[in-house]
């Protein structure tokens, strides 16, 4: 790993999310990276669970990915994260890397904080994250 993270999550490829060539299915990268997250924001002090009691939920409104190499069933990896505030957004800059430290797939996820269903500033969220901003 080339950079440094505020979070990083080991996983294991299982079996249910390969195809059959062996190999991850690309849309199972998103899981991890919204697996790292949650276990972020509980990590930071507000799981989701708990921001939905108080009115709060983040939802996405942009996700970029590259995919570099791809995972195999079996295999252990690192989920790495940092976040930024822009503006209302919430911008994770998030990385997969396999065991030996060859990044698998990176990725940019903005999202929004909606209160009560309405829009916000996304301030509600700033606080548990401030210590990462």
């Amino acid at each position: 790993m080339s950079k440094e993270y505020i979070f990083k999550l080991p996983m294991k490829v299982r079996d249910y999310e390969v195809d059959a060539e062996g190999i991850v299915n690309n849309a199972f990268y998103l899981h991890y990276f919204e697996h790292t997250r949650h276990e972020f924001c509980e990590f930071a002090g507000m799981s989701f669970a708990q921001m939905h009691a108080r009115g709060i939920d983040p939802v996405l409104n942009r996700v970029e990915i590259d995919y570099r190499t791809p995972l195999h069933l079996g295999e252990r990896f690192t989920s790495c994260l940092n976040i930024a505030r822009e503006g209302a957004r919430f911008v994770f800059f998030q990385d997969i890397y396999n065991e030996d430290g060859r990044l698998v797939v990176s990725g940019k996820v903005s999202c929004v904080a909606t209160v009560n269903g309405r829009l916000t500033r996304g301030d509600e969220l700033a606080e548990p994250f401030k210590k990462y901003l």
